[in-house]
């Protein structure tokens, strides 16, 4: 292995003998910097040296280095479980993955499930979440339906998140409880993983991108049909999230249907895909626990791209998944976004008998508590309106206050829901917004029948705001799909809030784009 880097949430220890209690203390501080290091998770490899050498312990050696690391772990006020033991030169090393416990909050983990439509992404997360198999009649898929159409239909047109969570133990406490119950799921919880269902459908893909955008995934699993392979929206769902710096995690399913000539053609076809220049990943097939701890370990750079094959009816592959999902690294550093004012981009509005306005959403910067005095905006004259917190719910559960990386309603005080619209920004500070009618952006354009110009207006997709603006300079003058260029939009009904650097996609018809704000111009 490579040499010990002193950042990260990786440590080293060849042997742990001797434990005074100085020493103890001295490793447990080294333990909690490594926790820190990894958003509450670790590994630590027993029995190899510094510098990466595989010398390994003897049977003895090993069980009393194994005990005194988790007597530090106790004082770190974290858990160990032994995931792996392997043979090194001179006898075994193991593999152990340390987590912090529970603490308030849990560790959190968002996944974006993508995928063309009928490739089983409901399927997937009804059967993860609910802890039960499918019946091959769309039985899972109906347990996370919001819509009756979705159900009758069988297929997905918004964006529904449910939960899974693990123990201290690595347990999966959705299977522990046997049905779903998301506020007893998450205070049970030491680590949360959210799965984002988004539609597969061409018709929605205005959705999905919402979906994308607003939640910021950690990662994005792309499902695909064994018996189908790529076909559809995949393409377009891979380039989205390669153009998003989103790392990717693929899912076949239906492995009780596909004849084996088939599964082998839609495996092959995928990795080729990911092998494509401007693609450029490395495509890992997961076929073990030893597979999957490599794949969890290297999946936050976003060059791996681990491939399970599971059947949500016969449960095939299903365990290997969770376990992954269990060790998956937490990749977004919210912490240090919660240090900055508090935004929250306005998802979905609602009126609530006897509450009255509810908004939910992301909150990407900052902290929020109860009764504190907040402002929404922007309105179309590019004003904001004050009002206050009256409570704030997260996973179903009344919290007093909540921070930057937490998806939540907030029941707003003395403003109707009339004059809210999805994209509008809460924010405690007026002075750290302002709104936004034109800016400069570098763009690619990913596809378009013809060419882009000035005066080409398409949809702007950026968090949760999606408005219509229009190319008023452009440099080259045309863009063609494929070409790179320097644009200044100008938002043709009402101002946003964004900022330099906010990546965003452009859509018109079937004409994608990708861009990133250079500069606020007004």
């Amino acid at each position: 292995m490579n040499k010990e880097n002193d950042e990260g949430n990786i440590e080293y220890k060849l042997l742990l003998e001797k434990l005074t209690e100085e020493r103890a203390e001295r490793l447990a501080a080294q333990m909690l910097y490594r926790l820190n290091e990894g958003h509450g998770e670790a590994f630590y490899i027993v029995g190899l040296s510094d510098d990466g050498q595989p010398i390994g312990l003897s049977d003895s050696d090993l069980n009393n280095s194994l005990n005194n690391l988790k007597l530090i772990a106790q004082k770190a006020g974290a858990s160990m479980q032994i995931i792996r033991t392997v043979l090194g030169e001179k006898g075994a090393i193991a593999e152990v993955y340390i987590r912090r416990i529970r603490n308030y909050p849990p560790v959190e983990v968002s996944v974006a499930l993508l995928g063309n439509v009928d490739a089983g992404k409901s399927t997937l997360k009804g059967v993860l979440t609910f802890s039960t198999l499918d019946n091959g009649n769309g039985y899972a898929m109906s347990l996370v339906a919001r819509y009756l159409h979705e159900i009758k239909m069988r297929r997905t047109s918004s964006v529904s998140v449910h939960i899974i969570g693990y123990d201290s133990e690595g347990r999966l406490v959705n299977d522990i409880l046997q049905n779903y119950n998301e506020p007893e799921i998450y205070l049970k919880s030491s680590k949360i993983i959210y799965l984002i269902d988004l539609a597969g459908h061409e018709k929605y893909f205005k959705t999905t991108l919402k979906g994308i955008m607003g939640n910021l995934p950690d990662y994005n699993i792309l499902v695909v049909s064994l018996s189908s392979g790529p076909i559809g929206t995949f393409k377009e769902h891979l380039g989205i999230s390669v153009a998003l710096k989103i790392p990717i995690i693929v899912v076949f399913t239906k492995a009780d249907m596909a004849p084996k000539p088939i599964a082998e053609m839609s495996v092959n076809e995928v990795v080729k895909m990911l092998k494509m220049p401007g693609i450029d990943k490395i495509p890992f097939i997961v076929k073990d626990e030893s597979d999957l701890i490599v794949a969890s370990k290297n999946i936050a750079n976003g060059r791996i791209a681990p491939i399970f094959i599971v059947s949500n009816k016969t449960g095939e592959g299903l365990d290997l998944l969770k376990k992954f999902m269990n060790f998956l690294p937490k990749r977004i550093n919210w912490e240090e976004r919660r240090a900055e004012k508090f935004t929250l981009y306005i998802d979905d509005i609602f009126r609530v008998a006897g509450v009255g306005t509810v908004v939910s959403g992301l909150i990407n910067t900052g902290s929020i508590k109860e009764n504190e005095e907040i402002y929404v905006g922007p309105l179309a004259d590019g004003s904001f309106r004050k009002s206050s917190v009256f409570s704030i719910y997260k996973n179903r559960v009344p919290v007093n206050s909540a921070y930057a990386g937490d998806y939540v309603t907030v029941a707003l005080n003395r403003i109707p829901p009339e004059e809210i619209k999805s994209g509008m920004v809460l924010t405690t500070d007026i002075s750290s917004v302002r709104a936004v009618w034109r800016f400069k952006a570098d763009i690619r354009v990913l596809h378009h029948p013809t060419l882009i110009k000035v005066g080409y207006e398409p949809v702007i997709q950026v968090n949760t705001i999606k408005e219509v603006a229009k190319i008023i300079s452009s440099q080259p003058p045309f863009l063609k799909t494929g070409e790179f260029g320097s644009v200044v939009f100008q938002l043709k009904y009402r101002p946003v809030v964004i900022n330099e650097g906010d990546t965003f996609v452009f859509r018109e018809g079937k004409a994608r784009g990708i861009g990133r704000i250079t500069a606020i111009l007004n």
